[in-house]
């Protein structure tokens, strides 16, 4: 980095949204930043689906691939390091604190920091996460479409259940004894044919993170194929709190169109900010839009100051 220099804008994260928006805004000969410490969200999946012309994709290679897309921009730089502050200087000035100490200031932040997420009390889940059992039906239910399959959720859990039945009609939903599900929830569970198990899971068994069943506390082994999960969710950092953004409905942070948060100079983009659908497809298109409105807020600053 240059001694002084001052970024147009710093993308923190480096997902589909901040790789997107990286791509539009070096197109647009912008001088930007982008920070990432290869701590993806989907890093524990095989292959990622649903995004056109790269379906069935390695996460980490899609990752790679855009990184490499991005090298014909020479506007835009990488700092392979983890955020650790984002501190506003003035009304058009935020510094960066990276983990190896260095400083970096920027015009705009974009926070395209995606979510982390925290697995139902199953225990041994994480041997099979990301190979059998997976948390977007969406993403993934085409792999296991028609098998047998397990349902867990510490909550949303007849939601989910509902939009798995779409890929397989032999699923079983264990609620470890939360008792998560309403009288009526059960009865329209119970109407299309799918059975509750309510009985603490003591754990799974498989190989090569293959499920093959769910060992309940009694000792009774439940034959399984493959299973969703939903995952509790929350901010990987506070920099969105600390900032003072607002959050949605969801609990994501607010943001308009073109991804404006209510503080200014500060965006939001990818799963940080929508929460649901969580697909790469829809993370980048967040970060391409609110590229643009980066991009469009730079040119009418520019062009209404009078020096």
């Amino acid at each position: 980095m240059k001694l002084g220099m001052i970024y147009e804008c710093a993308i923190v994260g480096g997902g589909p949204a901040g790789l997107s928006a990286a791509l539009v805004l070096g197109r647009a000969r912008r001088n930007i930043i982008i920070f990432d410490d290869d701590h993806a969200r989907n890093r524990v999946s095989r292959a990622s689906h649903g995004f056109l012309t790269r379906d069935g994709i390695q996460p980490s290679e899609l990752r790679q691939i855009g990184r490499q897309e991005l090298t014909q921009y020479p506007s835009v730089i990488f700092h392979h390091q983890k955020v650790v502050a984002v501190d506003r200087l003035d009304k058009s000035h935020y510094e960066l604190m990276t983990a190896d100490g260095r400083t970096f200031r920027t015009q705009k932040v974009l926070l395209a920091v995606g979510l982390r997420d925290e697995q139902p009390n199953v225990p041994g889940i994480e041997r099979f996460y990301g190979t059998s059992i997976f948390s977007c039906p969406y993403c993934d239910g085409w792999e296991l479409r028609d098998r047998s399959l397990a349902v867990f959720a510490d909550k949303n859990v007849f939601k989910l259940a509902a939009e798995v039945y779409t890929w397989s009609r032999d699923l079983i939903v264990f609620t470890g004894g939360e008792g998560q599900l309403t009288a009526e929830e059960q009865k329209k569970l119970n109407a299309k044919g799918i059975q509750i198990v309510d009985d603490i899971i003591s754990g799974l068994e498989g190989e090569d993170g293959h499920l093959h069943k769910v060992r309940l506390e009694d000792g009774t082994l439940i034959d399984r194929a493959g299973g969703f999960a939903s995952p509790l969710w929350s901010h990987p950092n506070h920099f969105a709190q600390d900032l003072g953004c607002e959050r949605n409905k969801n609990g994501g942070i607010l943001t308009d169109e073109y991804g404006r948060t209510n503080v200014w100079n500060v965006y939001a983009a990818g799963d940080v900010s929508h929460i649901v659908p969580s697909q790469l497809l829809v993370a980048a298109g967040t970060g391409s839009a609110a590229a643009i409105g980066i991009n469009g807020d730079l040119t009418n600053e520019f062009f209404n100051r009078i020096d």
